[in-house]
C-alpha cells in the first residue's frame, strides 16, 4: 500500500537562494520600514523559512534621508550610547542624527528588530543602507520591491 509521506523541509546554506533587494524608503515611516526590512533579511516571507538558517535575501534601502517619523518622535526620541569610561553617556535626538547621518537612523531601527544572537549580526549584514538614489550594488542585478505589497 502506498502512502503520502509529508516531510518538513528545512533549508541550510547550501539550498537558500539569496536575491538582492531594493527599497526605497521615500515617504515612508520608519518603524514600518524596518519592520518589512527585518522580515525581508530574515526570509519569512519566503517558504522555505527556516529560524536557525540566513535564508532571507540582500536589502539595500535607498533615500534613507527621506524616511519620516511620525507624532514628536523627531525631536522627542532620544537613542543613547556609551563610551565605556564613567560619566561618558550621551543622548542625541532622531533629528540630529537624520541631519547628520541619516542612514544610521534606519541601520538602528532595522537591527532592533533582528534577532539579538549571532545569527542577527549576520543578517544585518546583509543590509545596505545608502542616502539618494544611487548605490553600487548594479552588479548583482537587484530587482525593486514595493514596500506596500509585503505583508
Amino acid at each position: 500500500m502506498e502512502t503520502i509521506s509529508y516531510k518538513t523541509v528545512s533549508a541550510n546554506s547550501a539550498t537558500v537562494t539569496k536575491e538582492w533587494v531594493v527599497v526605497d524608503a521615500e515617504g515612508q515611516v520608519l518603524g514600518r520600514l524596518a519592520s518589512k526590512v527585518a522580515k525581508i533579511l530574515r526570509g519569512k516571507n519566503k517558504p522555505s523559512y527556516t529560524p536557525h538558517v540566513d535564508c532571507g535575501d540582500n536589502v539595500i534601502v535607498i533615500n534613507a534621508e527621506k524616511v519620516i517619523l511620525t507624532g514628536k518622535k523627531l525631536t522627542d526620541k532620544e537613542y543613547v550610547r556609551h563610551s565605556g569610561y564613567p560619566g561618558g553617556q550621551t543622548f542625541q535626538s532622531a533629528e540630529d542624527i537624520l541631519k547628520k547621518y541619516p542612514e544610521r537612523l534606519v541601520e538602528k531601527a532595522v537591527r532592533g528588530m533582528l534577532p539579538k544572537n549571532r545569527l542577527g549580526r549576520e543578517l544585518f549584514r546583509n543590509l545596505r543602507v545608502v542616502i539618494g538614489e544611487n548605490h553600487d550594488h548594479e552588479a548583482q542585478k537587484p530587482r525593486v520591491i514595493d514596500l506596500n505589497s509585503i505583508r
